[in-house]
């Protein structure tokens, strides 16, 4: 049986990648893309799941700021709601106090499909850290939240 808590795999890259924290995100990451791949089950539906997130949490709210607040551009946002609203899970309407820019919500339908897409993530997540403890789990959330508002804060100057 396998150490549960080894910190080289059988087959180890080089020594010099093995330390190297970008090397290790881009593979964890390539790795937690395909298993959300794989639970969602079709393409396109990262993105769908994203603004659908957005939607439940910030709407209503105009699209340039969905798409800012994403971090999406805004023609794949435009993209993705078109398909969304074909599935009656966001709806697109004139904002009332600037007829000139549309107002998004999610629908009913879309809360629904929202769960679904949460607890496929969810699994998805589980099986990619399965090796580690619940509260190791918290940490590396934790530490990975801070290492992104450090480097996204940066950007917003």
């Amino acid at each position: 049986m396998a150490d549960q808590h080894a910190t080289e795999p059988v087959h180890a890259p080089s020594r010099r990648l093995w330390v190297l924290p970008s090397w290790l995100l881009n593979q964890v990451a390539s790795r937690a893309n395909r298993l959300v791949a794989e639970s969602f089950g079709r393409p396109g539906v990262r993105l769908h799941y994203a603004v659908l997130a957005g939607l439940a949490e910030f709407g209503p709210v105009s699209q340039a700021e969905l798409s800012r607040r994403l971090g999406v551009d805004r023609s794949d946002l435009v993209a993705a709601l078109n398909e969304l609203e074909r599935e009656d899970f966001a709806l697109r309407a004139p904002d009332e106090a600037d007829r000139r820019r549309n107002v998004l919500r999610i629908t009913p339908a879309g809360q629904a499909e929202l769960r679904l897409l949460d607890a496929r993530v969810q699994a998805a997540a589980a099986e990619l850290l399965a090796p580690l403890a619940p509260s190791e789990q918290e940490q590396l959330v934790s530490l990975l939240q801070r290492v992104l508002a450090h480097h996204s804060a940066g950007e917003n100057r």
